[in-house]
């Protein structure tokens, strides 16, 4: 009778398993869309070719698919510039196993980064003093806290 029982609770965690897998929520392509995708891929070549290699019939047969036009790539001169620069500014790979550029081992021989200039020393010093006469110069520290946020009766006494 046990046996029977549990014979009975498979098949029917069985059965149920199945309908819950049949039922998912992918949604399903119709006939027409299915044959359409079939026939792109056989005449693509994307399809799988019979036997083990997984390769597909174009990989096999390449001769009788249509080729995809291949990218135009750089020019001999467009090259050549490119290596010029990379020489002139010392980003060429040297002959070693580390992969470091000449830049990096023969600092010497190449110019160093420029600087950005911002600000002249006049215009800092004129907005130094115009943050401390509004109020908004930082108080030492690490808190990054204004005058105005920590003394607000004296910058009213200013104005």
């Amino acid at each position: 009778m046990k046996t029977l029982l549990t014979v009975v609770a498979i098949a029917l965690s069985t059965l149920t398993a199945g309908q819950a897998l049949a039922s998912g929520s992918a949604p399903s392509k119709t006939r027409a869309e299915v044959k359409a995708e079939l026939a792109e891929a056989v005449r693509s070549g994307n399809m799988i070719a019979h036997g083990d290699s997984g390769a597909t019939l174009k990989e096999l047969y390449p001769h009788r698919y249509a080729q995809q036009p291949a990218h135009p790539g750089k020019t001999r001169a467009e090259v050549q510039a490119e290596l010029a620069e990379a020489i002139r500014s010392g980003n060429m790979i040297t002959n070693s196993e580390r992969g470091a550029t000449l830049k990096e081992l023969y600092p010497h021989r190449y110019s160093q980064k420029t600087v950005v200039i911002g600000k002249t020393r006049a215009e800092v010093k004129a907005e130094l003093v115009k943050a401390v006469r509004s109020g908004n110069a930082i108080i030492g520290g690490e808190r990054g806290a204004t005058f105005r946020h920590n003394f607000p009766g004296l910058n009213a006494q200013r104005s």
